[in-house]
């Protein structure tokens, strides 16, 4: 059996270019795609070649045929990134003017998360 591997993470957001180019201040990453998107949206993907986050949001308050409400939050805890340098990282955070919080130094990383301006909880951990 071949191990799965994450491809991407789909989440709504209020403003997709605003949180892209930060997210691409922030970790180095690039715009794979842009487009529309399901419900008259707009998506950008965000990322490396090998993965990345789709940053959705939509023309109002729609739900699609299986009931899923592409408008709102649907649970999503934190998204974890990894990155080589802890310490740059969180002063791209601060630069950004987020707040790290939650500092914690266990196994098998080092770690710290922020939330963006959409209340989107991110864990920022490196193993080095």
């Amino acid at each position: 059996m071949q191990t799965g591997k994450l491809e991407h993470v789909n989440f709504t957001v209020s403003d997709p270019k605003k949180t892209a180019e930060m997210l691409c201040r922030l970790f180095d990453w690039h715009i794979r795609w842009e487009g529309e998107a399901k419900d008259a949206g707009y998506t950008i993907h965000v990322g490396s070649d090998d993965d990345y986050l789709a940053i959705y949001t939509n023309a109002g308050d729609t739900v699609d045929a299986n009931g899923k409400n592409y408008h709102t939050a649907g649970g999503l805890n934190h998204i974890g990134v990894v990155v080589d340098d802890l310490k740059a990282a969180e002063a791209r955070v601060k630069a950004e003017g987020f707040t790290p919080h939650s500092h914690a130094d266990y196994e098998p990383g080092t770690r710290f998360y922020f939330d963006d301006g959409d209340g989107i909880e991110f864990e920022v951990v490196s193993y080095q």
